[in-house]
């Protein structure tokens, strides 16, 4: 199954200011997640972002925050964003059935929100570049185990050619000059 822009959002997982700096390859993690950000920004793709218990781990990253929109933030006490009514409530308002999932960490909130995803009906497409543990090992596990479940693992490039569909897209030139040496 390919991504549909038209069927899709992002959805950002506690990427927090002080959870951030003990991610493994943390500064990579978040300068793809700006990236997916970016791209669905130019898209049009709608954007909701996670923060765990921001009075203990703090708020989303400034480098993420700056690209959400206002009322994009919510917070949230279980490790899985489904757990949430308030999270859940705005999936169902955007409607879209094709959840892109960034964030960390990869083998807990990440992984237990992609789960609880996949059993409530949605396509869920995580971008690996885009998600991150405070070991490898636990990013590796975690992969392999939301895979196993049904889940797509994408890089960034293939979410944005997905996006894009066609080579004479308005945004393929700009989004591509990065790509092409």
């Amino acid at each position: 199954m390919l991504l549909q822009a038209t069927d899709s959002m992002v959805l950002l997982i506690d990427i927090q200011q002080k959870l951030a700096p003990a991610i493994s390859d943390t500064k990579q993690v978040e300068q793809a997640a700006a990236w997916v950000l970016q791209v669905a920004l130019q898209l049009d793709i709608p954007l909701l972002a996670t923060e765990q218990y921001p009075q203990g781990l703090g708020h989303t990253v400034p480098s993420l925050r700056e690209l959400l929109p206002d009322d994009a933030v919510l917070e949230k006490i279980h490790f899985s964003a489904y757990r949430e009514p308030a999270i859940v409530q705005r999936l169902q308002q955007l409607n879209r059935r094709q959840i892109v999932v960034i964030g960390t960490e990869s083998h807990v909130c990440v992984l237990q929100s992609v789960l609880d995803l996949l059993a409530a009906g949605y396509q869920v497409f995580v971008v690996t570049e885009a998600v991150g543990s405070r070991t490898a090992d636990n990013k590796r596990l975690a992969l392999s185990r939301m895979q196993q479940a049904g889940c797509q693992i994408i890089s960034k490039e293939m979410l944005a050619f997905e996006w894009l569909e066609r080579a004479d897209h308005d945004s393929f030139r700009q989004l591509s000059k990065g790509w092409i040496r």
